[in-house]
């Protein structure tokens, strides 16, 4: 791992700023494999994943920008915060991560120029919706202000699931990165755990065009909800009709 990441900052520092845009991406996608091939962690990929606009996924733990990137190497929007943590925050900000400053609301009109400009390069972007992580086993409201640079750039949104396994398919709650956790803890839990599996699975595209925020935000979670077998939040269960009543 220590070794993994030095060359990471090698390249961030030494080829990076002279390279052009696809190979900067494939770059990421080979050391977002290689470091989940490290912490033992494989990959089961479901639909298509795109070749181009953003993508909009659960949260679970830090590693999801590496599964993802694993994939299809994405430059993801995320909290000013991710900025302080242990050498991981310096790699995926030197690597190209958007952040964004959640207490700003001027902060909007600055995104959407830099996922312009991201898009234009081509550039693949990602969102995590819920603004939050989980355990996998549930998922949040997605807040449709995230989805504002979907929006005003035109571009199709890509549902899309993530979902940390154990061997036989149960969920492996080890990988989430929540609560008080630090970062050094959830990557030793990380470490640990043996045989997981990354199940990252995409659904149809959405088009933004004709489409406010909102809308697309709630048929992304819906979709999301789908691939996870999870309840829509905000949604009731349905409940089977009460049956006939019985002939007197």
């Amino acid at each position: 791992m220590a070794l993994h990441l030095a060359a990471g900052a090698a390249i961030l520092k030494a080829v990076f700023p002279r390279a052009s845009a696809a190979r900067r991406r494939g770059l990421v996608g080979w050391w977002s494999a290689k470091l989940l091939r490290i912490v033992g962690v494989t990959t089961r990929v479901e639909g298509a994943p795109p070749e181009e606009g953003l993508i909009a996924a659960n949260h679970v733990s830090w590693i999801d920008i590496f599964a993802v990137s694993s994939v299809r190497p994405t430059r993801f929007i995320a909290k000013s915060e991710i900025r302080d943590w242990p050498v991981a925050g310096w790699v995926v900000e030197r690597a190209g991560t958007i952040f964004i400053r959640r207490d700003r609301r001027r902060d909007t009109a600055r995104i959407n120029e830099v996922v312009h400009m991201a898009l234009a390069e081509g550039d693949r972007v990602g969102l995590f919706p819920e603004g939050t992580t989980t355990h996998g086993d549930m998922l949040l409201k997605f807040h449709s202000s995230l989805f504002e640079p979907a929006v005003a750039n035109g571009a199709c949104v890509h549902p899309c699931a993530l979902r940390y396994e154990h061997a036989d398919g149960s969920l492996c709650r080890a990988m989430a990165y929540v609560g008080e956790l630090s970062f050094m803890q959830s990557l030793a839990l990380v470490i640990r755990q043996k045989n997981v599996r990354a199940r990252i699975a995409f659904a149809a595209p959405i088009e933004t065009a004709g489409r406010g925020r909102r809308e697309v935000a709630l048929a992304a979670q819906a979709a999301v909800a789908t691939l996870l077998g999870l309840p829509v939040p905000g949604r009731l269960p349905r409940t089977p009709p009460d049956p006939p009543a019985a002939p007197r």
